[in-house]
């Protein structure tokens, strides 16, 4: 009897003792967030991986296209809606996994940081070039991309007058909505860009009350736009310039209507205006 009660005392006791590890075993490894964020620039995308606690990393772009780096560019095969997933795994095996959905839509030749202005020849479709009442005005000249409105404008000026812009967009394509002007014909004109954009200051506003009230809401917003090259010769001043269409509103739509006047810098005179006043708003079409 003392015999068999050893044995299952032994037999006990291992079991106890098997029974630590499993519980071990049992424990489960959550892994990290998977955080990144990506960047449009016409086709190519710029991702950005912020994810900590990772030991490798895969991107499969939702283009059959992969790679194993941290943070890479990828640049698409044309328009359409892509899903891209990051697939991160940690140093004792775990896999988890985060996605976002990227729309490529149209690119643009348009680069602002280039130091040059010679990407706008491309540009041959949405020109306006100013008549008989167009002041100071002599050419301007629109291009888009999935992210940005680009801007060209030609005229009688210089970065040194401190000429101050007024942009009106009918921004929801809407002539329904938005302020109803002289300016120019057929838009309503719910988004107002006003300053001297030229030496840094530009306001957004968004209307407010009857299309017949000039009325604007001033917006806190002060990364909605960028102003690129600047060229001067012969009394000519060139510029380039882009508006940011998540900053503002509607100009995720598929079409925008513009007219730009510039006036003396103590408000003393109108300058300017493009298209012509009394004429149709210049109108972007965004339909691709």
């Amino acid at each position: 009897m003392k015999h068999i009660k050893v044995i299952l005392f032994v037999i006990i006791a291992t079991g106890s003792i098997l029974m630590l590890p499993s519980c071990k075993k049992d424990t489960v490894e959550e892994g990290p967030d998977v955080i990144f964020t990506a960047s449009t620039d016409a086709y190519t995308v710029t991702f950005t991986n912020k994810t900590t606690g990772a030991a490798s990393y895969k991107w499969d772009f939702g283009d059959g296209a992969v790679s194993s780096e941290e943070s890479p560019s990828h640049t698409y095969p044309g328009k359409g809606k892509y899903v891209p997933t990051l697939y991160v795994t940690t140093a004792g095996g775990k896999t988890n996994e985060g996605s976002t959905v990227i729309h490529i839509a149209k690119s643009s030749a348009i680069k602002l940081n280039d130091n040059s202005l010679a990407d706008w020849d491309t540009v041959t479709h949405h020109v306006k070039v100013s008549g008989t009442g167009g002041g100071i005005f002599r050419k301007a000249k629109l291009d888009y991309d999935a992210e940005n409105i680009y801007f060209y404008f030609e005229m009688a000026s210089s970065v040194a007058n401190g000429d101050i812009f007024d942009f009106y967009l009918d921004a929801d394509n809407n002539s329904g909505t938005g302020l109803i002007t002289w300016i120019s014909t057929g838009s309503g004109n719910d988004v107002l860009l006003e300053g001297a954009m030229l030496t840094g200051v530009f306001d957004l506003f968004y209307h407010t009350g009857a299309q017949n009230s000039f009325t604007f809401d001033p917006q806190s917003a002060t990364d909605f736009y960028q102003v690129g090259t600047k060229q001067e010769s012969g009394g000519m001043l060139k510029f380039e310039g882009r508006l940011l269409r998540s900053k503002i509103k509607f100009l995720t739509g598929k079409g925008v209507k513009l007219a730009v006047t510039a006036t003396k810098s103590d408000w003393s005179a109108t300058l300017g205006i493009i298209p012509d006043p009394g004429t149709p708003a210049f109108y972007l079409n965004m339909a691709d």
